[in-house]
């Protein structure tokens, strides 16, 4: 059986990849800068190997016979390391299947980030690889982190007319594994939480759920990016996935942190 390789396996989504993947019967390694701490336990091959510069990459991908490509700068560099991964994989000779996470509205909503999230997306589907690209909407942390970031200000800012359907890590993290088992699937539909919510709603459930008596301040954002949120074009009601709500996500926040 051929070993399995995930690119940001130490990161929130691949360890969840990888507790998916870890069956007991197959190889998994997990592809970080930084070495293994000496003593550390784990259940998986830790494969040290820089996406941006392309090094340890050709040793962590010989032989796989899929990778889960998790990892994520945040910027342009993801389409570098898009572009070194597929590089180290076509070397391997072993042709793996190359299963990329991506964000619903890529190809519509114009930030920056998504640009070059959309570009890796096309790199990967012309490599000549065995590929799958799954689209994503938001995760429960992300829209929490948004208004935890305001946690110092007097009242709670959102954007007017836009709304989420944030879906739960552990949701898409299933979606991933079984996805990297199966065959290549090319673009697989995409994928939200099982509920789309405004975001006003979605800032009185943070507040409440950390005791905040806070008033919720819509504020109207002009631009091409906030029209396609404000269009929905990051929204996929009609393929919510995982029984994981956002309400779920700030309990479980409460019990995280003692509450």
């Amino acid at each position: 059986m051929q070993p399995f390789l995930v690119t940001g396996g130490t990161g929130k989504l691949g360890r969840a990849v990888v507790q998916r993947l870890d069956d007991g019967h197959r190889e998994i390694r997990v592809l970080s800068r930084r070495a293994q701490p000496p003593g550390a336990a784990t259940s998986y091959r830790h494969m040290v190997g820089d996406l941006r510069t392309g090094d340890g990459l050709d040793a962590a991908v010989r032989g796989v016979g899929a990778i889960v490509h998790c990892a994520t700068t945040y910027g342009k560099g993801d389409v570098t390391a898009a572009r070194n991964l597929i590089d180290a994989a076509l070397r391997s000779g072993s042709n793996p299947h190359l299963v990329y996470i991506s964000i619903v509205g890529v190809d519509v909503i114009p930030v920056p980030y998504y640009r070059d999230k959309l570009a890796a997306e096309r790199m990967i589907a012309d490599s000549g690889l065995p590929w799958t690209v799954q689209r994503t909407t938001q995760f429960h942390d992300l829209v929490a982190t948004f208004f935890a970031w305001q946690r110092r200000l007097p009242l709670t800012l959102t954007l007017q007319r836009f709304r989420f359907q944030p879906v739960d890590v552990r949701d898409v993290a299933d979606r991933l594994a079984g996805l990297a088992m199966g065959d290549p699937a090319g673009r697989a539909p995409d994928i939200g939480g099982p509920q789309v919510r405004d975001m006003r709603d979605l800032a009185t459930a943070y507040n409440q759920a950390h005791g905040l008596r806070r008033r919720v301040v819509p504020l109207r954002v002009p631009g091409r990016i906030a029209r396609g949120f404000a269009d929905g074009a990051n929204l996929v009601p009609h393929n919510g996935v995982g029984t994981f709500t956002f309400d779920d996500f700030l309990v479980g926040q409460r019990k995280d942190n003692g509450g």
